[in-house]
């Protein structure tokens, strides 16, 4: 049975989780209730394993002085006694907010339930002025226990990490992006990977941006998940508006949010992967250095989730993890301009005017001449002294070769042709090959030579060769050692295949040049091929790329989730989500198995390669990114 047979299980990884926005009545405690109820019903439904309440969800919030009414905070505990019966026979962790008083204090708290059991209270620590009228905050306790009138010995404080298994929950009350050490910083260092957060934040105009920052930053910089809840539009309008604002979150991305000021029961869910919030703090082992800072150590109270495997992944795994899904073009914009002063430092620091570039009307080429025109503007150098070489060969299309020759007439630069094919012939002949046999040697000799002439032409010229392989080719080793692997400085280096097409779109539809625009469009409906292999009949390219390799919008996936260290198994369940529209599960795992073959065959290759600039937060450099034995073995990792 090899990787793929050994059902992957993804409850052990991923936990459903909600956070919702019930439809209340300010006091009214039994009607609050019911559309609690009815929010729970509906997690459960779903298959949702935890579900977060707004701050102060069983009275409301906007209660004012009448906090303070001994009927509110009896009828307040009468109705989580209901709640805790209700849950009784249910699967699910429950966190909802209501008033509680101890030893002459009024706390504003989070009550967390599984089961009918109430498995601890947490109390709110930053007490915003206007609420320091009614309650008190709760941050220095710690290591305390509270009793109700239907449950005993209850654990009590802002110290406690509620644990089933990996998952880890801690939560905190109120807006934290005010705060200067928030408490979810705290709960993390202490091991938390899942912050719950009940609130009451007011609507503002740019309010709602601040808490997905917030949120954005938090979960990246704590690596964990992160679900906000707070109150809706039935609270008191009195003087502020609450908008019902829902958040899930987790390592930097906003997974999931509502839309606000709904007038109806509100409730979102998403997967949180919870073992990529552990691997990824392996990788980044930062929190353990601050504990000696935490103020407090976390009291840890166990429980078991029953039936985790009735799952369902509820969450959008993206096709295109390298590709930004917010439709900022800043993004790619500041991927070019990190491109772009990479190569002017590296121009400066060797003093030289003038490089070269072999051009081949590819994608990858294409975007390195972009970065390599934009270079010279930046250091107002003479774009004539950019060398263009286009190097007809064996497999050379005309579509190819005008795109090319075109190109570099439309942006100005210098443009030479040197054919290849009386050279190789030559070469051939010399160590004995027949050019008719169309092997692994009638290919690299083509690729060879290129980057010979290139070498000689950047010596003759004083100048540098700017290397145009991308990291989808550095990780299936899709390059001729020692040919186009070879440069003196890959601009692409870091930039995979998908996100080349997508920056390359971009600049074609911002290029206000039509003829280059149509240029640039012409080049990314061109099949990938290193165009080696002699042409079809037509004329047309007949050595494709992804007929050979296998498609590259599946390697960067792949590429992408086993830099991040995830099982074989893992990364093929997500890819089969991910592209379930356009690929059958067998086809994926054939080219999965391809790909962990090649990554480990093709090490070497990238242990010897050109500096290059880190674009984002994959990378293959064996100078820091990503370190590897040459000759390390896949077996284990397809067994």
């Amino acid at each position: 049975m090899n990787f793929i047979e050994k059902q992957y299980i993804p409850w052990k990884d991923f936990l459903n989780v909600a956070s919702a926005c019930p439809i209340t009545n300010v006091m009214d405690i039994e009607f609050n209730l019911t559309n609690i109820k009815k929010c729970i019903n509906e997690a459960l439904n779903k298959k949702v394993k935890y579900i977060i309440f707004p701050e102060l969800s069983i009275t409301s919030y906007s209660c004012g002085d009448l906090f303070l009414n001994n009927q509110l905070l009896n009828s307040s505990l009468n109705v989580i006694e209901e709640l805790c019966s209700f849950l009784e026979d249910k699967d699910i962790l429950v966190s909802v907010g209501s008033p509680f008083l101890y030893r002459n204090s009024l706390y504003n708290c989070a009550f967390i339930i599984h089961y009918g059991k109430i498995l601890g209270i947490v109390p709110k620590s930053n007490i915003c002025s206007s609420e320091q009228r009614w309650f008190s905050s709760g941050f220095k306790i710690r290591n305390e226990y509270v009793s109700t009138y239907f449950q005993e010995n209850i654990p009590f404080g802002i110290d406690l990490i509620f644990q089933s298994g990996n998952f880890k929950f801690s939560f905190v009350l109120g807006d934290e992006f005010n705060n200067p050490i928030p408490l979810s910083s705290y709960l993390s260092i202490e091991g938390a990977n899942i912050i719950g957060n009940l609130s009451a934040s007011n609507e503002l105009v740019g309010k709602s941006q601040k808490r997905r920052d917030f949120l954005k930053t938090t979960t990246q910089r704590l690596s964990c998940g992160y679900i906000y809840s707070s109150c809706g539009v039935y609270e008191s309008t009195t003087d502020l508006v609450y908008s019902g604002h829902l958040l899930i979150g987790e390592q930097g991305n906003l997974l999931k949010e509502n839309k606000r000021f709904e007038r109806e029961n509100e409730i979102i869910i998403s997967s949180i992967d919870v073992n990529s919030l552990i691997l990824n703090r392996i990788k980044n082992n930062y929190l353990d250095e601050y504990s000696n800072l935490c103020p407090f150590n976390a009291r840890t109270i166990n429980f078991n989730f029953d039936n985790l495997q009735d799952f369902i992944l509820q969450r959008d795994i993206k096709k295109y993890p390298f590709i930004p899904y917010d439709k900022e073009d800043n993004r790619l914009e500041e991927i070019f301009n990190i491109q772009v002063s990479a190569l002017a430092k590296r121009l400066e620091h060797t003093n030289l005017k003038s490089t070269v570039i072999g051009i081949s009307g590819g994608l990858d080429s294409t975007l390195a001449l972009l970065v390599t025109v934009k270079t010279f503007e930046l250091l107002n150098l003479d774009l004539k002294n950019i060398i263009a070489i286009t190097m007809p060969g064996f497999g050379t299309t005309d579509r190819t070769y005008n795109n090319a020759i075109n190109l570099c007439k439309k942006l100005g630069i210098s443009l030479r042709e040197i054919n290849i094919v009386k050279s190789c012939l030559q070469h051939f002949e010399d160590i004995n090959h027949d050019p008719n046999i169309h092997d692994v040697t009638y290919e690299n000799v083509q690729a060879r030579e290129r980057t010979q002439i290139l070498m000689d032409i950047a010596n003759k010229e004083c100048g540098l060769v700017v290397g145009t392989g991308d990291l989808s080719e550095m990780a299936l080793g899709w390059c001729t050692f020692n040919g186009d692997h070879m440069s003196m400085y890959g601009v692409n280096a870091s930039v995979p295949k998908t996100l080349i097409r997508y920056l390359v779109k971009h600049f074609a539809l911002e290029e206000k040049d039509k003829e280059t625009s149509s240029i640039l469009l012409d080049i990314l409906d061109t099949p990938v091929s290193p165009e080696l292999l002699p042409k079809d009949s037509e004329g047309k390219i007949a050595q494709k790329t992804e007929n050979i390799v296998g498609p590259y919008e599946l390697h960067d996936f792949f590429l992408y989730y086993f830099i991040k260290g995830f099982e074989v198994k893992k990364i093929y369940y997500l890819a089969c989500e991910a592209f379930k529209e356009n690929y059958q599960s067998d086809i994926i795992k054939k080219w999965l198995k391809f790909f962990i073959k090649r990554f480990f065959t093709q090490q070497f290759k990238r242990s010897t390669v050109p500096d290059g600039p880190k674009v984002g937060t994959i990378g293959l450099s064996p100078r820091g990114d990503f370190i590897m034995p040459s000759d390390g073995s896949y077996n284990s990792f397809l067994e």
